[in-house]
């Protein structure tokens, strides 16, 4: 996460260096950009998947299973900007896309050895490639030169194109995510106005609605109450 932040403020200095360079020239970059009603682009972007997990209340129970925690791995996402104007301060936005990102399951588990016993930690890798389907809402602020700050929000549906939840692992025990799922979502971000495209860079974070965990019978599925999925999205746009 450290990464992303590092990579996106550069990024917005850089942005904003060239902004105030714009503005001591006194130049206004595209200025008839926002009459537009209806303008495309493209994004791109990393992300972190993560679980809000809720454990079996029952898990000190079950063999050997003492704590499961899931930590993100970094992953990326590009799509489509679609933008229809609704006033002075809104959009409305539709921004299909993939995104490509995986999850470290880590199950502690107690191991028995003789008299003696030890807890040692058990890593399931979940992978997911989610075909998505955000529609949003951006509130800007007005126009300050080539300057612009906005807010958005919203809800997203997604397909994991990566789901095992209908294949048959032949007793790997693995976890499995259901197909699809939706989400509520909500951001901030800053648009620059350069001289030939509007730039822009959000971050956004997102909250699964579905309980994503098809159950099956083994100890890695039957330790978990509740799974659901919650994201961070670093995005960049051109448009």
């Amino acid at each position: 996460m450290k990464k992303l932040l590092y990579i996106t403020l550069s990024i917005v200095c850089f942005a904003m260096g060239l902004n105030a360079q714009n503005r001591g020239e006194t130049i206004r970059n595209l200025p008839h950009y926002d009459r537009q009603k209806v303008h495309f682009g493209f994004l791109l972007g990393m992300n972190t998947f993560n679980f809000v997990i809720k454990d079996n209340p029952n898990i000190k129970s079950l063999d050997s299973v003492y704590v499961v925690q899931s930590s993100p791995d970094i992953g990326f996402s590009l799509g489509i900007v679609s933008n229809l104007h609704l006033g002075d301060n809104f959009d409305l936005r539709f921004l299909p896309g993939l995104s490509f990102g995986s999850r470290n399951m880590t199950y502690t588990l107690k191991v028995q050895n003789n008299d003696t016993s030890a807890f040692v930690p058990f890593v399931k890798k979940v992978e997911s490639t989610y075909l998505e389907f955000p529609l949003l809402m951006k509130f800007k602020s007005r126009r300050y030169g080539n300057f612009r700050a906005y807010v958005i929000g919203g809800g997203r549906y997604t397909l994991d194109l990566a789901s095992q939840a209908k294949v048959n692992d032949d007793g790997k025990q693995s976890i499995k995510l259901n197909r699809s799922d939706y989400y509520y979502e909500v951001g901030f971000g800053l648009d620059f106005y350069l001289e030939y495209f509007k730039f822009s860079t959000e971050i956004k974070a997102a909250w699964g609605l579905r309980d994503m965990l098809k159950r099956e019978n083994h100890l890695y599925s039957q330790s978990i109450s509740a799974l659901r999925a919650k994201s961070i999205f670093i995005s960049f746009l051109f448009e």
